[in-house]
């Protein structure tokens, strides 16, 4: 009986971390159990657990509030929770088949906590391990992309008074050699030599112009502690190239885009002025190679793939406002308002490496002209960006296809929220994710249609069946099933939580697009638990650091990426995290299941 059990700590993680005498003191007390199928082991609200079972064979239901919520097999365990936080069972658990179990008392599994390695695989939460994991996964964080913004040698600032004239301030720059000034006043704000070219000479302004009628406000600044990958963002995403830099809330220098680029190769802001200065299509054709390196030295520089999903969707927004300038130059002024949209893991910012093209136009007065003009408009976008390695969507939601009036639009998307068959919702949640980059037209009347599906119960209760037909690649006895050594981590794993993420924001009432802050709207609404909510966003996190982590060996390699990763690549300890990422999905499905009342519809 001993050694049996001996055998079965020495190949299960966490047991792996005992030494040799707390694997002693474990044998000499575990008791060794079989448990019929159908018995119930720990009542949820009931008696405290008074042992650490360890699942030798068959498998167990956790059930929550009636709903199975997770299964577990051989290697796993439970009773844990109710011990080390003293209150009843937060589940059912009960025997799905009959199970072997051996019984670790209570107060010995609360001595091998003083094993710190041991108990942190205990003490954490699913979500805080997984965190931990995704931030030990990439690189250091102690390279160029950490450093702060202070360390990179800060330009002295230049000041004038807000009742300068334009003459005084270009004087001022030119005598100390610098190409911005800040304008003091009750509200500073900030002049550059570019706002001389578009604002002044452009518009025919003379030296005499008041200083204050082409200053920018209000003034964005960061304090000198900022990482440089931080200030990466804001100048991508607000499209600046000069940061005030502040000491407790003073302005002591300024960086610029040309600071940061001197600082770094590859660097987003490099491509992105590239792309600002696009003037045709030809630079396009070593996008695809350019994205993919940046995208590497950022994941190596230790950036969350969130960060990176942010910086790559402002650098792709640049690339597509610039073809879409670069088309109306050939095409001639557009007749009337429009707005190009981005959908997918491109309209929630969580794309990182080139993938298919997701995109949509949408024109305000419909018109045989206004037809013809952005027919035209799309596909010139739409080739372009193939032309910069985006493949063409195999279901045909792009521009070329998905290019009507605002009216159309409105009607399109009544009818999915009236009539939710399968084709209706396939394309409701596409569409939902919608986010506009580039046009005028103001898209309030589209959003709030699609804000007003959430009272619609019928139309909410299947999006949230739909989403529950993503489910983890978990076969017999709950094992990962792979197909070749392969698993696909998108559909069997991003897609479960960005499906039932898109149901719950809906419901939450938040127009945000990224899958994380709609579970933050979600768990802040009451509609999950935190628990739930939080272990669901680093599951996500998690696989999606797992997949990119894949795609850049296989980029190395020579490969074209994908969704999928070889197990066999994998450490058991890794293969472990996938799998409790996986079935923590179960959870998500057990609470969307739960709150839409997907059962009802038989």
């Amino acid at each position: 009986m001993i050694a049996r059990i001996m055998d079965f700590l020495r190949g299960h993680h966490p047991f792996v971390l005992l030494t040799e005498v707390e694997l002693d003191r474990v044998c000499a007390a575990a008791e060794a159990e079989t448990i019929p199928a159908g018995r119930r082991i720990l009542e949820q609200g009931g008696d405290i657990s008074r042992c650490l079972f360890l699942l030798a064979d068959g498998r167990v239901e956790l059930v929550r509030d009636g709903v199975t919520i997770q299964t577990l097999e051989e290697g796993d365990c439970f009773g844990y929770p109710s011990i080390i936080s003293g209150n009843p069972p937060t589940s059912n658990v009960v025997a799905e088949t009959e199970v072997a179990v051996h019984c670790v008392p209570d107060d010995v599994f609360t001595e091998l906590l003083s094993n710190a390695q041991f108990a942190e695989f205990f003490l954490r939460s699913l979500s805080d391990r997984l965190s931990r994991i995704s931030r030990s996964g990439s690189a250091s964080l102690g390279g160029e992309l950490t450093t702060e913004i202070g360390a990179l040698g800060l330009r002295s600032v230049v000041r004038i008074a807000s009742t300068s004239t334009v003459a005084e301030a270009a004087r001022a720059m030119r005598a100390a050699r610098e190409d911005v000034v800040i304008v003091d006043g009750d509200e500073p704000g900030i002049v550059t030599d570019h706002d001389f070219q578009v604002k002044v000479l452009a518009e025919g302004l003379g030296p005499d112009t008041p200083v204050d009628q082409v200053v920018t406000r209000p003034l964005k600044t960061l304090p000198t502690d900022t990482p440089v990958h931080s200030a990466l963002l804001v100048m991508l995403e607000e499209r600046i190239h000069h940061l005030p830099v502040t000491v407790d809330d003073r302005i002591e220098g300024i960086v610029s885009a040309t600071d940061l680029l001197r600082h770094q190769t590859r660097n987003p802001l490099y491509l992105m002025r590239q792309l600002e200065n696009l003037d045709s299509a030809a630079p396009l054709a070593t996008y695809a190679r350019d994205a993919a390196a940046m995208v590497e030295r950022l994941f190596d520089g230790g950036l969350k793939v969130a960060q990176i999903g942010r910086v790559f969707a402002s650098i792709n927004d640049t690339m597509v406002r610039r073809l879409l300038r670069l088309a109306e130059q050939e095409l001639g002024p557009p007749p009337t308002p429009y707005a190009w949209l981005v959908y997918g893991s491109e309209g929630r910012m969580e794309q990182v490496l080139i993938n298919d093209q997701d995109n949509a136009l949408v024109y305000d007065e419909d018109t045989p002209e206004t037809r013809d003009y952005f027919r035209r408009l799309a596909s010139h976008v739409v080739d372009n960006l193939l032309a910069a390695g985006f493949p063409p969507c195999p279901g045909g939601y792009m521009a070329t296809n998905w290019c009507r009036s605002l009216a159309e639009w409105k009607k399109t998307v009544e009818s999915w929220i009236r009539d939710p068959n399968p084709e209706h919702l396939m394309v409701a949640a596409i569409f939902f994710d919608c986010r506009k980059v580039g046009g005028t037209l103001d898209l309030d009347p589209l959003k709030t249609l699609m804000a007003g599906a959430a009272p619609n119960q019928l139309f909410m209760t299947h999006l949230a069946r739909a989403a529950l037909n993503f489910r983890p690649p978990l076969g017999l006895f709950r094992r990962i099933k792979a197909d070749d050594g392969r698993v696909d981590l998108k559909t069997g794993g991003l897609a479960p939580v960005v499906s039932i993420a898109r149901v719950f924001g809906l419901a939450a009432g938040t127009r945000a697009r990224p899958t994380r802050e709609r579970l933050e709207a979600a768990m802040e609404a009451g509609l999950i638990s935190q628990e739930v909510g939080r272990t669901a966003i680093e599951t996500y996190r998690y696989l999606l650091q797992l997949r990119l982590q894949e795609q850049l060996v296989v980029l190395k390699e020579g490969g074209r990426p994908d969704n999928l990763i070889q197990l066999n690549r994998l450490t058991s300890l890794e293969k472990r995290h996938l799998k409790d990422a996986f079935q923590a999905i179960g959870e998500l499905h057990a609470a969307a299941t739960l709150h839409f009342k997907t059962n009802a519809l038989g």
